[in-house]
């Protein structure tokens, strides 16, 4: 662009002073945007502090007293450490297996709604935001809301975590899916319709083998965030060794050491499922070279 065209696109005057101009117009909205954003962040914690029963302020000073009890009790009785690991290692495999399951189901069924919510690849076009809109209502609805209804219908257990941690993993995958189907190429698909192949075989044949490696590697990603969502599920009666913990800390000073076995195992758990997740996503996209 010349400086003639835009200095008269600025309204006027040089390169310069144009480019000058536009420099410091954007850091005036940049700055009336952090503005407004301090003001509401410092308002709605006013807002929030003036409604919690204790205060933030005046309960800040016992911030570390719990974990302090927990971490001495849990010290004092550490020769019975490795009995409490045994004892609760049932609940965390009933966790993983919560998260892997839904997991599974949430990666199947978001996949098929990505391929009906992506231009070039949905047998139909109305389809398409149809399908969106139903992500986005999988996605906007939090799995503790859903696990609370599914309790209610269900009654306690792990099957209710399943079933809302599954919904909401739809809407999630399905959003990063299709924005991995953008990037397909439709050349393959074509030819496949070409010669009258029907529209679950083009996307099986075509379709899948471009997009299996990102797939994957979002469903590990999800699995690893899945684990962390079971385990709090546990807390609303779901099951689990979130179940497990709600237990031990409600019960007070005496079942604290058993608290923090559980934070041991729990910890454990996600440094090694996100070890491997890396690990295998790391093979996936890159063939294992960082």
């Amino acid at each position: 662009m010349s400086d003639t065209a835009l200095g008269h696109y600025m309204g006027g005057g040089t390169t310069r002073d144009a480019y000058f101009e536009m420099v410091r117009r954007k850091r005036l909205y940049g700055g009336l945007t952090i503005l407004v954003f301090v003001v509401l962040l410092v308002s709605g914690f006013v807002l929030a502090d003036g409604r919690n029963a204790g205060g933030f302020w005046d309960g800040l000073s016992q911030l570390g007293d719990f974990p302090a009890t927990v971490v001495a009790e849990a010290w004092e009785s550490r020769a019975d450490m490795p009995a409490h690991l045994v004892t609760y290692f049932p609940a965390l495999i009933d966790t993983i297996n919560i998260a892997a399951a839904s997991t599974l189901i949430g990666a199947m069924i978001g996949g098929l709604l990505s391929m009906l919510s992506t231009r070039g690849l949905a047998p139909v076009p109305w389809l398409i935001p149809i399908c969106r809109r139903i992500m986005d209502i999988m996605r906007a609805l939090p799995e503790i809301v859903l696990a609370l209804a599914f309790i209610f219908i269900l009654g306690g257990g792990p099957v209710p975590a399943m079933i809302a941690i599954a919904f909401h993993t739809c809407g999630a995958l399905g959003k990063l899916f299709s924005e991995v189907n953008e990037n397909a190429d439709l050349k393959p698909v074509e030819g496949l319709a070409s010669v009258g192949a029907s529209w679950p075989q083009r996307m099986w044949l075509a379709v899948v083998p471009q997009v299996a490696p990102n797939y994957l590697s979002y469903a590990l990603l999800r699995f690893e965030i899945n684990i962390r969502a079971s385990a709090i599920l546990g807390f609303v009666g779901a099951g689990g060794i979130g179940y497990e913990l709600k237990n031990t800390i409600s019960w007070g000073q005496g079942k604290f050491d058993e608290a923090a076995a559980i934070f041991i195992l729990l910890f454990l758990a996600i440094v090694v499922v996100d070890n491997l997740s890396d690990l295998a996503r790391n093979r996936l996209t890159h063939g294992g070279k960082k």
